[in-house]
């Protein structure tokens, strides 16, 4: 399949992780960045991402295909404005939740130009000094509605999603967001409310440093993500967030009552019942 002259906006760790490796696969015609910070602009060009920054209006009309890779909430404001600039161009976002994405364009007459998907894969870091060469390799992306999308724009976004090394899912935007508190939001806020915990009881900065184990580490890493990614995100898919989070409050007073009760057979068994995700996850 061709290559193709690529605008991407918002050139921060997603942006620029899919500009390295749609360069790196050959997919690229050139890339051009959209930024409304002067400095991830300047940065952006200086590390290779793009190989300019231009202003919305003027990268669309020189590019094939735009992707769009900025926090949620402002993504749902610009959709529509990019469709309102698009002629024949693929548009497709790279964000985390779907059904507001969706629905905010659902009766716009650019409609099927747009390619709702979720390439599922992310750091704690951001800004384009965060962008990973080879992020999406054997990582799952998630295409919704693809339905109410053009053939060729779906063919062209299923073909560069494949050539980065992802394998493709399809479902609908309601399951998407549903699917997604439960495996990917809800371990952000429980990584952030962990840490909070720690910072709240344990008021020595070296000690936390110094003694914190691998484990430890590992379940707060996501506590260092950025908010203004994660509140919009929360914020969009509040409902089935506060799903998840009660259920997951609900075992966090089992774990507790088993200790206030001394019930520590309990323990155990929540513990291996706990253990049964190592059969889904190796």
């Amino acid at each position: 399949m061709e290559r193709k002259k690529i605008a991407i906006v918002g050139v921060g760790l997603i942006g620029g992780s899919l500009a390295l490796q749609l360069n790196e696969k050959g997919m690229a015609a050139g890339i051009i960045g959209v930024e409304k910070s002067s400095e991830h602009a300047t940065r952006a060009v200086e590390l290779g991402l793009v190989d300019e920054v231009l202003p919305l209006e003027e990268a669309i009309e020189r590019s094939e295909v735009v992707i769009l890779a900025v926090p949620v909430d402002q993504m749902v404001a610009l959709l529509p404005k990019v469709l309102d600039l698009v002629t024949n161009q693929i548009v497709f976002d790279a964000g985390s939740t779907k059904e507001q994405m969706i629905n905010a364009v659902s009766g716009h007459p650019k409609r099927g130009r747009y390619v709702a998907t979720h390439p599922m894969w992310g750091t704690e870091y951001s800004g384009p000094q965060a962008a990973v060469k080879n992020a999406f390799e054997n990582k799952a992306v998630v295409l919704c509605n693809t339905a109410e999308s053009d053939a060729d724009a779906v063919e062209w976004t299923r073909f560069a999603y494949k050539k980065i090394g992802m394998h493709l899912l399809e479902m609908n935007a309601v399951a998407h967001d549903l699917h997604a508190a439960y495996v990917s939001h809800i371990s952000h806020i429980t990584s952030f409310a962990l840490a909070n915990t720690v910072l709240e009881k344990e008021r020595e900065d070296q000690a936390i440093f110094e003694l914190a184990s691998g484990g430890f580490e590992s379940t707060v890493r996501l506590a260092k993500s950025n908010p203004a990614m994660w509140v919009p995100i929360f914020m969009q898919n509040r409902d089935n967030v506060l799903d998840v989070l009660n259920e997951h409050i609900s075992q966090l007073r089992k774990f507790k009552s088993c200790l206030e009760k001394e019930n520590y057979d309990y323990l155990q068994e929540l513990i291996e019942n706990a253990n049964r995700i190592r059969r889904i996850l190796g």
